[in-house]
């Protein structure tokens, strides 16, 4: 570690000391205010000042050429260790800290090199900090104190090299993180001190040169997007510097994230980045495309503002990374994914066509499960590579191409339950509904499998999925019909009853509540009608005011039918949620009450359309229409997501099976309209009938 490197000027090891000595407060405050006089008289003071009353939690630091007793340039502070000279390259490069560091620097010239506890030594506080000017004079003290030491040593003026090499040595010493002094001036962005530093050794980006140590100088200007910076970096090491980037990258890794540029600077000056893979065997082009978000989903231009690091790759860095080394299309990462299965797992339409655009055969490619890109874009439910693969001519080949479970993209997209990409795949009748996987199942026996035992909804994503496969007539896998039936789907019933019990008592206590309340709100609104009543001394005292009115007959016979509708299925729920009932026969009372309730409030709805109608008319007849359409949106909403899977369905369901499989469809989507509509039928006849029936 750098704590326990020889000492660059008395070269001999630094030993920390196990004793813990701390700086006086009025040094440090003199140190950090760059005070050069009183800095000098403290100094000139002696033991005065190395250990007082007040303590600043620190750890002791001295050289093994030092004096052993605490001297006020032995003590720390900051609490990792600082040294005085640390504390002083850290605050400032203005004048006054600049002779400071010099008074300090010519009482004990060893500090310029001594690293604190996290292995940083005063140059790398002072480029931390972004003092270009105290970086310049440190090396300034750095040279003087070489010479000096070559003077002692007799040398005499062949002593250049020697104190160009102590230099280098200080400038190239790591921290605990293995960073040099030239990794602080990068993260500040400053250019002007990375220039100071590579004049002084060209070789210092080369740094850390142990694999695992840590970043590159040149990764970190990638990082930041300091082009100016790496192109320094790079033109004066004339080329020979590092890559290296954390857990095995190289800086092409993450210049593939930030933009065109960055990525065709790097490729310009070594194409070989393309094939290193990070210890995750992921390449360059595999962060390229996984960065590609999925067509309508990119993020708003307001975040990717106020989020600076949230940074999407352009659309053609994968056609860059390709353009120029073809071979990285074929590159595993450690999990055997290729870019194209990255691609199609991000929904990265356009990186997908790019990479089948440049290498065609790559569609084919199958990860270590066995699965195309296809597959992958299937299980991760991303549309937009679904249908580019299914409309694709010539990607026909790999449309019923099996993974190692022999299931193909088909059979994925059965256990997905995503009826989208469901649709996409079986409206292309290339793809085969025949194959059976490695168990033996077909589409149709995996979307009859999938289906929860039980009570369910008709309507779910996978009960679709089965009506679908079953009306185009696909076929079972090859066995006995009640072996199969038996082994999955009877058994897992019986195996699941406590579980359906469970169920079905969790759904009675939340349908009990909503038909609950509909019949406490329509059993009021029997006695608190709207437009009130006529006075007892007047004619038909006691009878409503708007009896006569047809919105208020629609809104007594609505609220009447709510009331007996609600009533009904709160009856029905009664019996559901007995468990000394049969199971069956609980079902059979859940699935009426569901009817009636959904039934009641439609009921409810027009109730308050009709009644709100029935007052508002008279005043503000715009109004009271807006009120009765914008009512309806409940109705409708509640039957939207249905009739958006059964239309859906239906341009695939023709292009599989013909138009016998459509015709039942539409009766399907009649027979539901009038199991949700039904109560409008019975509400406006008898309406009109008891208009009828009093004139």
């Amino acid at each position: 570690m750098a704590a326990a490197a020889m000492h660059p000027y008395t070269r001999q090891p630094y030993v920390r000391p196990s004793h813990t000595t701390t700086m006086h407060p009025r040094l440090l405050m003199a140190a950090r205010l760059g005070d050069t006089q009183r800095l000098k008289n403290l100094l000139d003071d002696g033991r005065s000042v190395s250990v007082g009353a007040h303590v600043v939690r620190v750890e002791g630091s001295s050289s093994s050429s030092g004096p052993s007793a605490a001297t006020p340039l032995t003590t720390t502070a900051c609490g990792s260790s600082c040294s005085l000279l640390h504390v002083v390259a850290a605050s400032g490069d203005g004048d006054e800290f600049l002779e400071s560091a010099k008074v300090i620097h010519d009482r004990a010239r060893h500090l310029l090199g001594i690293p604190d506890s996290n292995g940083d030594t005063p140059l790398h506080l002072a480029a931390r900090a972004g003092n270009a000017r105290m970086v310049s004079h440190l090396i300034h003290l750095a040279k003087t104190t070489d010479d000096d030491v070559a003077g002692e040593e007799g040398h005499g003026g062949a002593d250049e090299s020697r104190s160009s090499r102590l230099v280098k040595e200080l400038l190239r010493g790591e921290n605990r993180r293995g960073e040099t002094v030239l990794h602080d001036a990068v993260r500040v962005g400053s250019r002007c001190m990375v220039i100071r530093l590579m004049e002084e050794d060209p070789e210092l980006a080369s740094f850390p040169r142990e694999e695992g140590r840590g970043a590159s100088p040149l990764y970190l200007a990638v990082v930041m997007e300091e082009v100016a910076i790496a192109r320094s970096l790079h033109d004066m090491s004339h080329g020979s510097l590092s890559y290296a980037g954390p857990n095995g990258q190289n800086a092409l890794h993450a210049a593939v994230l930030r933009g065109k540029v960055m990525t065709a600077m790097l490729l310009g000056w070594n194409e070989g980045l393309t094939e290193q893979g990070d210890h995750d065997g992921c390449t360059p082009l595999h962060f390229a495309t996984s960065q590609q978000p999925e067509e309508g989903r990119s993020l708003p231009c307001r975040i990717s503002n106020k989020f600076p690091w949230v940074r999407l790759s352009a659309a053609d860095i994968p056609l860059l990374l390709l353009q120029t080394n073809p071979c990285s299309a074929y590159c595993r990462d450690a999990g055997g994914a290729f870019p194209i299965h990255v691609a199609a797992a991000v929904g990265a339409h356009k990186a997908v066509t790019t990479l089948l655009g440049m290498s065609p055969d790559s569609a084919g490619l199958q990860d270590a499960g066995g699965r195309t890109f296809l597959h992958v874009a299937v299980e991760k439910k991303r549309h937009s590579v679904v249908k580019h693969a299914c409309r694709a001519p010539s990607l026909a080949w790999i449309l019923n191409m099996q993974d190692k479970d022999g299931n193909t993209a088909l059979h994925l997209a059965v256990k997905a339950g995503d009826t989208r990409t469901f649709f996409l795949l079986f409206g292309n009748r290339q793809v085969r509904m025949d194959l059976a996987n490695n168990d033996g199942q077909t589409c149709r026996d995996l979307s009859l499998i999938d289906i929860p035992p039980g009570l369910s909804y008709k309507w779910n994503p996978k009960q679709m999925i089965h009506r679908a496969l079953t009306r185009a007539r696909a076929a079972h896998g090859i066995r006995r019909w009640d072996q199969f039936e038996e082994e999955c789907i009877l058994r897992p019933r019986r195996e699941d009853e406590e579980k359906e019990s469970e169920k079905l008592n969790n759904s009675t206590q939340t349908l009990g509540i909503s038909s609950v309340l509909i019949v406490t709100v329509t059993f009021g609104a029997t006695f608190a009608l709207p437009g009130g009543y006529i006075a007892d001394d007047h004619a038909n005292g006691g009878a409503p005011t708007l009896a006569g009115r047809r919105a208020f007959r629609v809104f007594v016979v609505a609220n009447a039918l709510a009331f007996i509708c609600s009533s009904l299925g709160t009856v029905g729920l009664m019996y559901s949620g007995i468990t000394t009932v049969d199971l069956p026969i609980r079902q059979r009372h859940f699935l009426r009450s569901l009817f009636f309730v959904s039934s009641s409030l439609t009921c409810l709805v027009v109730a308050f359309a009709s009644g709100s109608y029935t007052v508002l008319s008279p005043v503000a007849h715009s109004t009271a229409v807006a009120i009765c359409v914008i009512s309806m949106v409940v109705i409708v909403y509640r039957s939207l997501g249905r009739f958006q899977r059964m239309y859906a369905l239906a341009a695939p369901l023709y292009v599989r099976a013909g138009i016998q499989p459509l015709l039942r469809l539409a009766k399907d989507i009649f027979t539901r309209m009038l199991r949700l509509y039904w109560p409008f039928i019975v509400i406006f006849t008898w309406a009109a009938c008891a208009t009828n029936h009093d004139a």
